[in-house]
């Protein structure tokens, strides 16, 4: 055995004893009060290119060879991985359907193209940890700004031909922008500095919303109520695959709250930006018959705004559709 196989072989046997420690729980939250200590912990997986940490969740019991549903989950401006991991909890999800999940961590809280290597790495990581036969779909999931940069990075020469489909929460529509309330969180009593990104940050996430898309993919687009005017009642995203008009299922009913809301700007809340997470009613918007296998979804989440955690049946949910696309 050479040096350079030995070398590769350690850094598998590391994210595989370190992944371990993450899908077996490590630094979960509880149901409700979660620590700061937690939130910001940044995972325990190792990126040798770069020395930066993050969370692998997978199912305790796969099996080699077995096939998984790839998911990187990218956390929003101002946040951390942990936070996203627990604002959208699909690591509650990982054994029932089968699915690896990598939640990485911008070190200055807001994705820039300098982080994309470093995303690269991540997948080139999971898909030589679990084997890339192995991976039967890779979706792209993000946060607000974490989901304007999956959108920014989907059809890059490099995530084009790997990515299934595209999760936006609350980080912009494919296929018709809903109008929006105003997101931005109300000036905090006490504050000495303004809130959110820059205006500069602001126009070039605005440039990179508005570049088409030229690459194929399934896209399924939550927000909460209080985020937008009115959801568009068509998709241009759905229309390019042919699917049929929009179709109501029946609504999701949470009684239990999810994990974590924005506790930093609750002097005073607002709805628009969010308010402490609680139970919820979800309302969800199928284009069915989409060609390819492709699946086209909205999700409006019902009293919520920017921040508060998703909670157990919607996040399942989600979960069932990004399954079923092919």
């Amino acid at each position: 055995m050479n040096v350079k196989t030995m070398t590769a072989l350690a850094a598998l046997l590391a994210v595989s004893a370190s992944a371990a420690a993450a899908q077996n729980g490590e630094l979960r939250c509880p149901a409700k009060d979660c620590p700061g200590d937690v939130v910001v912990a940044p995972g325990s997986v190792v990126d040798p290119k770069t020395g930066r940490k993050f969370f692998l969740d997978y199912p305790k019991d796969l099996k080699p060879g077995e096939k998984v549903v790839f998911v990187l989950n990218l956390h929003g401006g101002g946040s951390f991985g942990n936070w996203q991991r627990h604002y959208f909890p699909i690591v509650d999800q990982v054994d029932k359907y089968r699915l690896v999940v990598a939640t990485p961590n911008a070190p200055p809280r807001i994705w820039q193209p300098s982080d994309d290597a470093h995303l690269q790495n991540v997948v080139d990581m999971v898909y030589d940890r679990f084997g890339a036969a192995n991976i039967k779909a890779f979706w792209l999931a993000g946060h607000s700004q974490g989901g304007m940069t999956s959108r920014r990075i989907v059809c890059s020469d490099y995530f084009a031909p790997k990515v299934t489909g595209f999760l936006s929460l609350s980080g912009g529509r494919v296929g018709g922008q809903p109008e929006r309330t105003g997101r931005g969180p109300a000036p905090q009593r006490g504050a000495t500095a303004p809130d959110g990104p820059s205006p500069e940050m602001m126009a070039a996430m605005a440039r990179s919303m508005a570049a088409p898309l030229a690459c194929d993919f399934s896209h399924i687009y939550t927000t909460g109520e209080h985020e937008v005017v009115a959801l568009p009642q068509t998709s241009e995203w759905a229309a390019k695959y042919g699917c049929a008009a929009r179709e109501k299922r029946a609504d999701i009913v949470d009684t239990t709250a999810g994990y974590v809301y924005d506790t930093s700007r609750q002097d005073p809340p607002t709805k628009a930006w969010g308010r402490p997470a609680g139970p919820g009613r979800t309302e969800v918007f199928v284009y069915p018959n989409c060609r390819d296998g492709r699946v086209v979804a909205d999700l409006v989440r019902i009293d919520k705004g920017h921040t508060e955690g998703l909670e157990p049946h919607v996040v399942e949910e989600i979960v069932k559709l990004m399954v079923a696309a092919k």
